[in-house]
């Protein structure tokens, strides 16, 4: 692989606390992403925002303006993530596509080539910058555009499944699963407009465990335990 594009849920990020930061499991994120930069892959990073802000439950706010709030706490994450990475010993720039004053710069495609060409990590915040689409197609739109090899998803669970493992402890793992088969069987891997852009840009996906040992570093490296979604 020479560019990935790495997904990390919000969630995931606030360890145990699920809720804000949980720096040593951030840091634990930046040691591996620094040993992938340090083989020369270039790496453009989504992070969501459900350890601040999950709009869709609430009846009482406007969905755009939920979606909005839900945008900034993306911005948020890259962020502290993009400091987290720079105490790690890597470069970093965090884009979006709406300005957000000097806080970050707006996307470019050719400005991320710039950064990769230099080996900085790209953080992508901020979504599609518009509501009703999710941090799923704004990582696959960014995939799209970056010509990434590959999408690396990091959740919480360790691959896709035929059914929720944690509701159902009999359910089955796959291996390796086609975007198709994903989409016919409405598995949730990422939403549905995730996932007809995989199928028709054809972008493959790793999806792995992220709180699983040097995760990153072994999706990368072949040794994989996750699910190959394939195109």
């Amino acid at each position: 692989m020479k560019r990935v594009l790495l997904k990390l849920s919000g969630e995931a990020l606030a360890g145990e606390k699920k809720t804000g930061f949980d720096e040593p499991t951030v840091m634990k994120v930046a040691v591996q992403v620094k040993q992938l930069v340090d083989q020369g892959i270039e790496v453009g990073i989504v992070i969501g925002g459900g350890n601040f802000w999950r709009g869709r439950s609430s009846e009482n706010i406007d969905r755009t303006k939920a979606d909005q709030i839900g945008m900034l706490a993306t911005v948020m994450n890259c962020i502290y993530v993009s400091e987290i990475f720079r105490a790690a010993g890597m470069r970093t720039a965090v884009m979006t596509p709406f300005a957000c004053g000097a806080f970050t710069e707006l996307f470019s495609k050719d400005r991320v080539r710039e950064c990769f060409a230099e080996g900085v990590v790209t953080f992508f915040a901020g979504g599609t910058g518009h509501p009703y689409f999710s941090t799923d197609t704004a990582t696959v739109l960014r995939a799209i555009e970056i010509e990434a090899d590959v999408i690396l998803l990091a959740k919480s669970i360790d691959g896709v499944y035929d059914s929720d493992p944690k509701d159902h402890p009999d359910a089955k793992k796959y291996d390796e699963i086609s975007i198709q088969e994903v989409i016919d069987k409405k598995l949730g891997v990422v939403d549905m407009t995730a996932s007809i852009l995989c199928m028709e840009q054809k972008m493959p996906m790793l999806v792995f465990g992220l709180n699983e040992e040097n995760s990153i570093v072994n999706t990368v490296s072949g040794n994989f335990h996750g699910t190959r979604v394939t195109v």
